[in-house]
């Protein structure tokens, strides 16, 4: 096999600029068998705008069913994730999931299982991962040279949505159609990338508010607090409401501060670890020194057709992915336990009880409102991703 043919379920936002990306030749051993959508005017979109060669389908069953496609990209809206996932796999196919895993992690757990039984490959859209300045910060980290991790504080407030945004789908906004809010929607990316970076909290409290700045049933405006098993604390902060908004990412070590901001990378260095000189100092006032230190990137940021040629290139020759798909309920747990801690008032541990998470999601679900007479609107991601976390 000299090319995977792929199959895309879901041709709304994420899935045409998918399709664009693969025709544009960004990706040359994936050929584009087909697409699914439950929209017709997404099909009628598809029959204009793809190849004739291109198999158009209805829905995501068919097309995984019809044998015309070697893997499929599942870009559906969330809930459908894990199952189409699996759907693949039960029929020999290649599974590459967008961002977020599924809605909540026991639905994930049992695609982790799926694939564990499967020799088929499974990965992750996690695009950011393919960033140099997340790869760098991710390098200097896990070397053990600068010392553990003190703090980490993010502030990613430039996640801007208008009204027109949540309007533009029947699913969007909603417990029953999305899940959640600006953490299952625009958050993956920079929850998988602070557990990659900075491993997995163990602990959460966090205040999600319900449509604080738009006409929404689900959180528009995050503030957590995190503490970690080697005693790290750290805030992550996030709103689709701020304009204009911040996005700078700070982890603390014990001997330098990393501080990614406006699409570039710093580095304090400390002359001695700050934890020997706090006790072997004489001064009571002093601060340790220290100097910038300038740090070399290889400047390469793939992004999406980084994921999609990793992707093919561990079918065809098993060369390493960006992001396995196992690793998406990593950050999904992150957003879970935010949803949960918030529902609860009070502070959870990780793991939580996942069975308590979905009774309270299931109940949110069952009052969720029908949006009516929705206006379907599929918008262009065209420019809106790239070295910063934006998607």
């Amino acid at each position: 096999m000299e090319k995977v043919r792929l199959g895309i379920i879901g041709i709304g936002n994420m899935g045409s600029g998918h399709c664009a990306t693969i025709l544009e030749g960004k990706v040359p051993e994936l050929e584009l068998a087909a697409v699914a959508d439950l929209r017709e005017s997404r099909r009628e979109w598809a029959k204009e705008n793809l190849p004739e060669s291109v198999h158009i389908f209805e829905n995501g069953d068919d097309l995984i069913a019809s044998g015309c496609c070697d893997a499929v990209l599942v870009a559906t809206p969330h809930y459908d994730h894990p199952r189409l996932v699996m759907e693949a796999f039960d029929h020999g196919l290649h599974a590459l999931c967008e961002k977020p895993a599924g809605v909540y992690t026991k639905q994930v757990r049992e695609m982790n299982e799926a694939a564990s039984r499967t020799d088929k490959v499974f990965a992750m859209m996690f695009n950011q991962r393919t960033n140099h300045v997340y790869r760098k910060m991710y390098d200097i980290v896990h070397s053990g040279e600068y010392g553990k991790i003190k703090r980490v504080n993010w502030i990613v407030t430039d996640w801007y949505r208008t009204q027109a945004y949540y309007n533009s789908g029947g699913w969007r906004a909603t417990w029953a159609g999305e899940g959640g809010g600006v953490l299952l929607n625009q958050c993956p990316h920079n929850l998988d990338l602070l557990q990659w970076i900075c491993g997995m909290p163990s602990k959460v409290q966090a205040f999600c508010h319900i449509g604080k700045w738009h006409d929404v049933e689900i959180e528009d405006d995050v503030t957590a607090y995190l503490e970690f098993p080697d005693g790290a604390t750290g805030v992550f902060v996030t709103t689709t409401g701020d304009a204009p908004g911040t996005n700078r990412f700070e982890v603390t070590l014990e001997r330098g501060k990393l501080v990614c901001e406006d699409e570039k990378l710093t580095f304090y260095e400390l002359d001695v670890n700050e934890r020997e000189y706090c006790y072997t100092a004489t001064e009571g006032f002093a601060k340790p020194t220290g100097h910038f230190t300038e740090l070399v990137t290889d400047g390469e940021n793939p992004q999406h057709a980084g994921v999609l040629r990793a992707f093919a290139a561990n079918i065809l020759r098993g060369e390493s992915l960006v992001a396995r798909g196992e690793e998406g309920i990593n950050g999904l747990t992150l957003s879970n336990a935010m949803h949960l801690s918030s529902w609860l008032g009070k502070m959870v541990e990780i793991p939580f009880d996942e069975d308590l998470f979905l009774e309270k999601l299931n109940e949110l679900r069952a009052n969720s409102r029908i949006k009516e007479n929705v206006q379907e609107v599929t918008f262009s991601t065209a420019g809106s991703y790239g070295s910063k976390v934006k998607e």
